[in-house]
């Protein structure tokens, strides 16, 4: 898609020469996000500044016809947020404000571009809770959290994004602006257009305004790093501690390799990993009442000295919780330093956590690929991430495809589905006829055509190329 001057002149009009940008490094810098090595520039990068400019870029792009893709802060790993047509690259940095915090209500108002651990820090000085907590929580977005319904560790017992999402300001294709929804906790007056935009990764509307429910702050916390020296042990120990009655605010699995890659990574990391154990639970429980955190830690343990472990660590300062959560949250990092890569996002009922990461290990030992699995246990999301090392380029363009579709058909199987938090975008649209029929895609479709007859707004993700 070529960029014409007059659609230049007219761009520089709405936003003010500054905030368009042609050369090559600003459009490559925009052209991709963490997903492997992709890099796709848009034709032109524009920074706008309100909900008006937004509107008068997309009218401008509607008429045109100009693929135009919404960029945040980049951090995501299923492509989402890539140029793949080229065309105007939307990035909304400029919308950086927390616009009012509610503490009558438990309720927060602000723009897309806002640091998901900002907007937490911030709650947390009013005495607020804001518990969403993906692992790039210290970059990432929280438009970009909406975009995706990103989860995170604390998903367990919170929930994930969709589950604080009360009203969005949405720019439509065509210009229009909108409120989906109403500041209030029940809403039963027709469709929940909130929620269709909540994990449509941009492909319906450009979010400007966020309105999020809070909770009162959790005061205090126990963590515990559990060793288990057999890895599908540690997925059994995971529904077996629900089934006890407790459900940890967090309950994050870790591979042997996960853990021997991050403290490599990070030599300021200090666990002591025993030879023999081949994955860890990361557990956690919160709470404002210490004794009974302490009572249900003991029942943790009682639950998993079932299983062959080693030495339970208990993370007794703030030092030592941080470093137990920057170790976790260090995985993808230390595994893509290490690597070539590709990382899918499965999600299964938890129960069937043991039959996933076994089909995994089959799955890639049959393809010729090792794979190193973490993530978060306690809601059956298992990430996992395929390691190119020694194999030949044709075998990993080949057979590592032929693999993830089966590490799919296995996770659908297990009534599972692709993504738990990722999202689709572009690199795993085209395993979407594994979870959906053709009549569900058609639906899907169809409603994206009722917002975006002219498919302007990030086309080429989610939908498979045919089906």
């Amino acid at each position: 898609m070529q960029i014409t001057s007059e659609i230049l002149q007219k761009l520089n009009q709405i936003i003010g020469e500054s905030f368009v940008f042609t050369d090559q490094e600003t459009r490559n810098h925009y052209g991709h996000d963490e997903t492997e090595d992709y890099v796709f520039p848009p034709n032109v990068v524009v920074k706008p500044a309100n909900t008006h400019e937004v509107s008068e870029i997309l009218k401008l792009a509607n008429q045109y016809k100009i693929p135009t893709t919404p960029i945040g802060a980049r951090t995501g790993l299923s492509g989402g947020a890539l140029s793949i047509y080229q065309g105007i690259g939307l990035s909304m940095e400029r919308f950086n404000n927390i616009l009012n915090i509610d503490e009558q209500n438990l309720q927060v108002t602000l723009e897309p571009a806002v640091i998901t651990q900002v907007l937490r820090e911030a709650v947390d000085e009013k005495g607020l809770f804001y518990p969403p907590d993906p692992s790039s929580q210290g970059s990432c977005w929280i438009g970009g959290n909406v975009a995706e319904n990103a989860g995170g560790a604390r998903a367990v017992k919170y929930g994930v994004t969709k589950d604080y999402v009360l009203n969005l300001e949405v720019v439509l294709p065509n210009g229009e602006i909108i409120w989906t929804g109403a500041n209030t906790l029940k809403n039963s007056t027709g469709y929940n257009l909130t929620q269709l935009m909540v994990g449509s990764e941009g492909t319906l509307g450009v979010i400007t305004k966020i309105v999020m429910k809070l909770l009162p702050k959790v005061d205090y916390n126990v963590l515990m790093l559990v060793p288990f020296y057999q890895a599908n042990q540690a997925c059994e120990a995971v529904s077996a501690i629900f089934r006890a009655g407790i459900v940890p605010s967090a309950l994050e699995f870790m591979e042997r390799d996960a853990i021997d890659w991050t403290l490599k990574f990070n030599p300021n990391i200090s666990v002591d990993v025993k030879p023999g154990i081949q994955a860890h639970l990361l557990i956690e429980v919160d709470g404002n009442y210490p004794e009974i955190l302490m009572q249900e830690a003991e029942k943790i343990m009682n639950v998993v000295e079932q299983f062959q472990i080693d030495e339970i660590l208990f993370a007794d300062t703030e030092d030592q919780k941080n470093a137990l959560w920057k170790m976790r949250r260090s995985v993808g990092e230390a595994v893509k330093s290490n690597s070539i890569y590709k990382e899918e996002d499965t999600v299964v009922p938890r129960y069937e956590l043991p039959k996933l990461l076994s089909g995994i290990k089959e799955i890639g030992a049959k393809y010729g690929f090792k794979s190193v699995c973490y993530g978060h246990a306690g809601d059956g999301n298992l990430h996992v991430n395929i390691i190119k090392g020694d194999m030949t380029d044709d075998n990993w363009n080949t057979q590592v495809t032929r693999g993830i579709r089966e590490i799919f058909e296995l996770t659908v199987s297990l009534k599972g589905t692709l993504s738990g938090e990722h999202g689709i975008g572009l690199v795993q649209k085209n395993y979407m006829d594994i979870a959906f029929s053709k009549t569900h895609l058609e639906l899907m479709e169809r409603i994206k055509f009722v917002f975006d007859p002219n498919n302007i707004l990030n086309p080429g993700k989610i939908f498979p190329d045919q089906f």
